[in-house]
Formats: C-alpha cells, structure tokens, sequence
C-alpha cells in the first residue's frame, strides 16, 4: 500500500563493509524502513562500490525493502541481474544513458519498482513525459560518488516543484546526499517522504552498539515529521 509517511533508508556505504548481514539486520531492527544500496561503476560516478552479487547476499538479512541505486552507465545490461538479486526499487539516473523511457520500462518488466534519480545539475524539463513510468524520483542532493558531502541547498525548489508535478500519482520523493537531523526537515516540508542517511545514521555505532543507529535513525524521522505538521 502506498503511503507518504516518512520512511529512512539508511544507505550502506557508510556501514561496515566485513559485516553487511550483520549490518543489515541491526538498522532494521533500529527502525529503518529501508535499506539502501548504492551501487557504483568507476565510470558514471569516480568510485566503485557493489554488484549484483553483494545485492542477492545481504537480501537473505533484510526483511524489509531493498532499495538499490544504480550510479553506472551503461544501465540496461544491468538490470536483469539486479533485479534477480532481489531488489525491490531499482533506480537509475536520468543522466546515465540516451534512452531513459526504455530503462524504466525494463526495470518493471523484471518485477521491481522503477526509480529515476536526477543529478543536482539536471533540471525537471524531461519529467512530465515520464511520471507514468516511475514509482520513485530520488534527488540527489549531493554530487553522486561518494558519502559524506554537504547537502546543496538549491535542490529545495526542486524537490517543492517536483511534488507540484507528481499531485496525486503514487509516486515517492527520494532524497540522497547530506541528509541529517538538520537537513531531513527541509526536504520533508518541500515534499520529500523518503531519507536516505548514511553517515548520520551510522555515526558513533556498530553492530555491537546498534542503540545507537537507532537514536540516529529517531532523531531524523522526528525532525523530519516535525517539519509537516
């Protein structure tokens, strides 16, 4: 069922690379409603992270919703991997490849959800002739590559127009890069619904010490709610 209330989906590059399933299981058990994969080539973005194989191995650990971030071009020979990895929302960039329509129509048709994610320099222009094909749009609010960037503040009148074109289509508002407890009620007060955190989620805990992914994780949602009231 389809609902607008915040949901954190705390992005696992920030987490302990030798301890993913353990990783995993801590920050859902923490209050995550999601668990987000960043997935990087060297090429589209300047660093390499996972492939479908690090995908199918944590999702056996993860009970919830498996949100995988496709930051590499080309994109489509990709997809049918990804998607037998058991991603549930598969997102590609709007920038990554000449036939986006094309890409977002594959990744349905191999039984995931289709995420478009617009970098901080892409305008909505090319968004209206794609709404009926998108269950997600993230916006990246930091340059792709890497973790642990400061939030660009521009992307706020993106985000706000962007929630104008969607009105009623049950379509979620993604938002990676530079969340934290002080950014999360800015993008959530211009229609954001769900957080991607990294570094603010995994900062100062472990899988020894999961309380504290969990105060993490609180502290956001709550300022982010709060932001909507």
């Amino acid at each position: 069922m389809f609902d607008r209330s915040i949901k954190i989906a705390p992005s696992i590059l920030s987490a302990d690379f030798a301890n993913f399933g353990a990783e995993c299981r801590a920050i859902e058990a923490q209050g995550a409603d999601w668990v987000h994969v960043d997935v990087m080539d060297g090429h589209f973005v300047p660093n390499i992270t996972f492939g479908p194989a690090t995908c199918a191995a944590i999702r056996k650990h993860i009970k919830g919703v498996m949100d995988v971030h496709l930051m590499i071009a080309p994109v489509d020979p990709y997809i049918e991997a990804f998607a037998k990895s058991g991603a549930d929302v598969i997102t590609a960039h709007l920038e990554a490849g000449p036939h986006i329509h094309r890409t977002l129509q594959a990744i349905r048709a191999h039984g995931a959800k289709a995420g478009l994610a617009l970098n901080p320099g892409t305008g909505l222009e090319q968004i209206p002739y794609l709404l009926d094909m998108v269950d997600l749009i993230c916006v990246m609010t930091v340059n792709p590559g890497f973790g642990g960037q400061k939030f660009i503040h521009s992307q706020i009148d993106k985000i706000r127009n962007l929630r104008q074109m969607i009105g009623d289509r049950p379509i979620h508002i993604e938002i990676d890069g530079g969340v934290t407890a002080e950014t999360a009620p800015l993008v959530a007060a211009a229609g954001a619904d769900v957080l991607v955190a990294g570094s603010a989620v995994f900062n100062g805990g472990s899988v020894d010490a999961p309380e504290v992914y969990g105060a993490n994780i609180a502290r956001i949602r709550q300022a982010a709610e709060a932001a909507r009231r």
